[in-house]
């Protein structure tokens, strides 16, 4: 039977009644994927495995799994069949649905080519048994380099994060950054490389964690990078637990936030990226402050995300020193001259340019309540976030 012959016999079943059986074969005989490629989105191969597939469209994003026959969308709970996606995307019935996959039947998916797994993946040891087997990152190896002279992260920052345990040395020089659940075990690990970007094979994303687990302050981002990248920024803040997603929202993630926002005199920072879908993984953190009864408060980065920003600071930083060296050569030219002529040149005093703002913290205004008055302290002075809002429910 051809494609047409299909969409024939299958339109006029939806004519009448279908089936419980028609319907399992018409589940069968479409894809999600196909689905999504029909409605704009594209596939996001970089984040994307054989088992999950990420399809982006603007801010939108569904995670495609068990070989095209389910799916979720990571930025809500919603989840389902083909049918079910249809009727999310498009907000329509059952029966509009099984129309629209009916029209679907045949449909040529563009399918990415993948690469071969690494021996990592194909490992059949545990989670733990794998990750212990990995070094600990050490100054000058692949990682090492990778995070402290592409990322930016500094030498501080990095041996706090390795004596907690929290980095290995991945395949080819990439990073693996520890998932944990609240008893410390851990689940899976965030997978970063300057070509590789994807998660622990059999793991699940809970939450990576930096700081005290007692912390009030919890500063809560999508990446373990730029978790660590705020963590340099704020000088690894007093009182802060800093907070991975891993990109995701699943169901333990929701809940693992859940429990750490629950405890009294929380504070629960949206430092999320600053794009559209950062902006949706807010609009998650302050519904669940709601929830939990904790207070609020959005930290944009003033690049894209976290480790932009770090790299921007390393690269004025680099240019402001540059800069101290040249006017140094330049006044050593000045006094070599003077002594020729024999006495030393009259230096003018070197003042800070008015209004200078010479370090420490910066305060910015906010809203408690609906009264304006309470400070919040922003953490850096030299790329400065910008905060929106802080909420406290009663």
């Amino acid at each position: 039977m051809n494609r047409t012959d299909e969409q024939e016999a299958i339109a006029f079943a939806i004519g009448r009644r279908m089936e419980r059986r028609e319907i399992e074969a018409l589940r069968d005989a479409v894809s999600c994927a196909a689905v999504l490629e029909q409605a704009g989105f594209a596939i996001d191969v970089k984040e994307s495995t054989r088992r999950a597939v990420k399809f982006r469209r603007s801010s939108e994003i569904v995670i495609v799994t068990h070989q095209g026959r389910g799916w979720f969308d990571p930025l809500s709970e919603a989840k389902g069949d083909v049918f079910g996606l249809v009727e999310h995307l498009d907000r329509a019935s059952f029966h509009e649905a099984i129309e629209k996959v009916a029209a679907l039947v045949g449909f040529e998916i563009s399918a990415p080519e993948w690469k071969s797994r690494s021996p990592a993946d194909k490992s059949d040891l545990s989670l733990s048994d794998r990750w212990r087997a990995r070094r600990r990152p050490w100054p000058g190896s692949l990682t090492w380099r990778y995070l402290h002279d592409e990322r930016c992260l500094p030498t501080s920052l990095l041996r706090t994060a390795i004596k907690r345990d929290l980095l290995r040395e991945g395949p080819q020089g990439s990073l693996w950054a520890a998932h944990t659940n609240h008893a410390g075990d851990i689940t899976g690990w965030e997978a970063r490389g300057p070509q590789y970007r994807g998660f622990a094979s059999g793991g699940a994303k809970v939450l990576f964690r930096l700081g005290p687990d007692a912390a009030m302050r919890l500063a809560v981002t999508e990446a373990a990078i730029d978790a660590m990248s705020l963590a340099a920024i704020e000088g690894l803040r007093d009182g802060t637990l800093y907070l991975s997603t891993g990109g995701g929202w699943s169901p333990i993630t929701g809940a693992a936030l859940g429990a750490l926002a629950s405890r009294p005199t929380v504070l629960l920072v949206a430092a999320t990226d600053a794009n559209p879908q950062g902006d949706l993984f807010a609009e998650r953190l302050r519904a669940l402050a709601h929830e939990a009864g904790c207070d609020w408060m959005r930290l944009r980065p003033p690049q894209e995300d976290w480790n932009e920003a770090m790299k921007a600071r390393a690269k004025q930083r680099n240019e402001h020193r540059k800069s101290e060296g040249g006017r140094k050569e330049e006044e050593e030219c000045r006094m070599r001259s003077g002594r020729v002529n024999g006495g030393f040149a009259r230096l003018e005093p070197a003042l800070d340019p008015a209004g200078r703002d010479v370090g420490g913290m910066t305060q910015v205004i906010a809203t408690v309540g609906g009264k304006r008055g309470d400070h919040v302290d922003a953490p850096l002075p030299c790329a400065e976030p910008r905060i929106f809002s802080r909420f406290r429910h009663q």
